[in-house]
């Protein structure tokens, strides 16, 4: 047990100092007085002096099993290890394959994620990849969804990119209608998660489905869609259509027509779009390859999970309140793929809790009630990180 006294509570929504009780896993009670525990009951008593405590960050789009690929074997990019993740504020991730879905597998995604779970992070995943028909596991999306408990949809299947399998609007639609039945079915999110190229069909192929079927806006989530400011047009027309888009913490790049996660937030704020339509993930363990004219890579860079914090941090930086920030980087994320006990602190959610610096940077973690990082020191790690 925990006993945090003195938090100014941001549970996403400001809530002013509040004491919380951690029994096990979950929060057990928030309250304005210190309560008067028993000594018996052993819990731990952190003062934290007044500093902002925040839900865990869900990162919707990680490579846990590493991405990668696109410059033969050598290029393919090492699993992520748990600290890597946790470091940055991340208690809560979403694993996904992306360009390699034919030496990686759902299989060996499924595995690292319950590697994750038994190593106390909380972990789910996406079934297939980028390229149609999707790479399961029991040879179905409908199946995978359905029967196997951490995977909660599909992705991230490519679309304008030369990467991708080029899927038609049929071949989109049906997969979505699998995603579709199988969350309802299971009750699990059933979202495709999308991945955007550079390609200038840009969200066309959405637009589309949309168009012609009866799928609610939010069975696609694309992702990436602030690789280009034209891209990123596109997502706000979606958004304020019902949609969700998803804006990746790229590393800021000179000369580029990428918007940084910070601009991009910025931006989708000063038009006054639905605030639940919007969500950032890291793209951590992803490779970012850099292709010339003739489609060969020039340059391999590797997302990091850590720029999920480092954007939220830019965003308070430039002035956006905390309890406005917070929203696209938890509570978000967890509403659109029913991760009911995620992304908000409250009593019976589960403790995954975040203690920012004075600059709005990860101090301490906790995930499901074990601190991971205290004062910025990685305090557990991997099973293998040692080694």
């Amino acid at each position: 047990m925990h006993l945090l006294l003195n938090a100014d509570l941001y549970a996403p929504g400001k809530r002013g100092i509040r004491h919380l009780l951690v029994a096990g896993e979950q929060i057990a009670w928030i309250g304005e007085e210190v309560p008067d525990l028993p000594l018996e009951l052993g819990a731990e008593r952190l003062d934290l002096g007044g500093r902002r405590v925040v839900p865990g960050l869900v990162d919707g789009h990680v490579h846990l099993t590493g991405g990668g690929g696109e410059a033969g074997f050598s290029s393919r990019v090492p699993p992520l290890a748990l600290s890597r993740i946790t470091r940055g504020g991340t208690t809560t991730v979403i694993g996904l394959l992306g360009t390699d879905d034919v030496l990686r597998s759902t299989e060996e995604l499924v595995a690292r994620v319950r590697a994750l779970r038994a190593e106390g992070l909380s972990a789910f995943c996406l079934t297939g990849g980028y390229h149609l028909p999707p790479r399961t596991l029991t040879g179905s999306v409908l199946g995978d969804i359905v029967h196997v408990d951490p995977i909660v949809g599909v992705g991230e299947v490519a679309i304008s990119d030369h990467r991708s399998s080029q899927p038609t609007l049929e071949e989109l639609l049906r997969l979505a209608a699998d995603a579709r039945l199988a969350g309802l079915l299971a009750a699990k999110a059933g979202v495709v998660q999308l991945h955007l190229g550079s390609g200038p069909r840009g969200l066309d192929l959405v637009r589309r489905a949309l168009a012609e079927s009866e799928l609610p806006p939010k069975t696609f989530h694309p992702t990436h869609v602030n690789r280009s400011t034209r891209l990123f047009g596109e997502a706000l027309d979606l958004a304020q259509g019902g949609g969700v888009v998803d804006v990746t913490a790229f590393p800021e790049v000179e000369g580029d027509d990428e918007l940084t996660a910070v601009e991009a937030v910025l931006s989708y704020r000063e038009k006054a779009l639905p605030p639940e339509g919007l969500t950032v993930s890291s793209d951590g363990g992803g490779s970012l390859p850099r292709f010339d004219a003739e489609g060969r890579v020039t340059r391999l860079g590797v997302g990091d999970p850590a720029t999920l914090g480092e954007a939220l941090a830019g965003l308070l930086e430039a002035g956006v309140p905390l309890d406005s920030a917070l929203p696209p980087f938890t509570s978000n994320v967890a509403r659109l793929y029913r991760l009911e006990t995620k992304g908000r602190i409250e009593v019976g959610m589960d403790a995954d809790l975040v203690v920012l610096d004075e600059e709005g940077r990860p101090r301490d973690v906790m995930a499901r009630g074990r601190w991971h990082v205290r004062g910025g020191e990685v305090v557990v790690r991997g099973t293998f990180e040692e080694a």
